[in-house]
C-alpha cells in the first residue's frame, strides 16, 4: 500500500489549502486515515482522523472547526481541507492509514502502519 500526499504549500494567515493523500497498491480497507504534522523541532502531532467504516471524523482540538478531513472512494483519496490557517499550522503534513482495532488508537501515530512521504504547509503572518 503507497500513500502519495499533495496540496502543500505557502500561504498567508486566513488563506486556505487542500491537501489530498491518494492511496494505490492492493485492496486496502484501513479501519482510519490520518493527517500528522510535525512542525520545527517539535514532536509529530494527531491532526485529524476519519474511521473508514462510517466516516466518523477526529481532530485535534487546535484545528476543530477550521479543517475537515473528507474522502472520496472513488478516487481512493482522504483530503484535508485546511481554512482559517495560521502561522502556527505551519509543519510538515503526513497522512497514515491505519488497521488499528479501538477508537482511541486513531490519535496515535504509532498504530498507524502506511505513512505518506509529507507534504509542506508554510502560512505567513
Amino acid at each position: 500500500v503507497q500513500l502519495q500526499a499533495s496540496g502543500g504549500g505557502l500561504v498567508q494567515a486566513g488563506g486556505s489549502l487542500r491537501l489530498s493523500c491518494e492511496t494505490s497498491g492492493r485492496a486496502f480497507s484501513p479501519y482510519a486515515m490520518g493527517w500528522f504534522r510535525r512542525a520545527p523541532g517539535e514532536a509529530r502531532e494527531f491532526v485529524a482522523a476519519l474511521r473508514w467504516s462510517d466516516g466518523n471524523t477526529y481532530y485535534t482540538d487546535s484545528v476543530r472547526g477550521r479543517f475537515t478531513i473528507s474522502r472520496d472512494n472513488t478516487k481512493n483519496t482522504v483530503y484535508l481541507q485546511m481554512n482559517s490557517l495560521k502561522p502556527e499550522d505551519t509543519a510538515v503534513y503526513y497522512c497514515a492509514a491505519g488497521q488499528m482495532e479501538y477508537e482511541y488508537e486513531v490519535f496515535l501515530h504509532y498504530e498507524y502502519d502506511y505513512w505518506g512521504q509529507g507534504t509542506q504547509v508554510t502560512v505567513s503572518s
